[in-house]
């Protein structure tokens, strides 16, 4: 089992979120993984991808929930990350109920 506890730099935070997010409807797209390549470097994708694939859902809200509040994030960094985030749902011009519920519950882990 993986430890919970995070070991993520703010850009593996950054990837790591965008990796729930395009998994949020169990089926990571083509644009979705796209997108996050254009958002992080090639080195943190890979090692960012392999660590999300590893881990179950419980750990994966842990490290988040952990992380966003070892990072020290500010609201205005946050809302920006959620747009972000948001962004990331509608690129595949599909936005469907697990999505929409993974954004709610980000919004809540995010305390926004």
């Amino acid at each position: 089992m993986n430890e919970i506890l995070p070991h993520l730099t703010q850009e593996e935070l950054h990837a790591y979120l965008l990796f729930y997010c395009a998994n949020a409807d169990f089926v990571e797209q083509e644009e979705e993984m796209d997108f996050i390549k254009k958002k992080v470097s090639e080195e943190v994708f890979t090692k960012t991808h392999k660590v999300f694939n590893n881990d179950n859902d419980f750990q994966r809200i842990q490290k988040i929930e952990r992380a966003l509040k070892a990072l020290n994030f500010s609201k205005e960094e946050k809302e920006n990350l959620l747009e972000e985030l948001q962004d990331l749902f509608l690129v595949d011009g599909n936005y469907p109920i697990l999505e929409r519920n993974a954004y709610r519950g980000l919004k809540h882990i995010f305390g926004i």
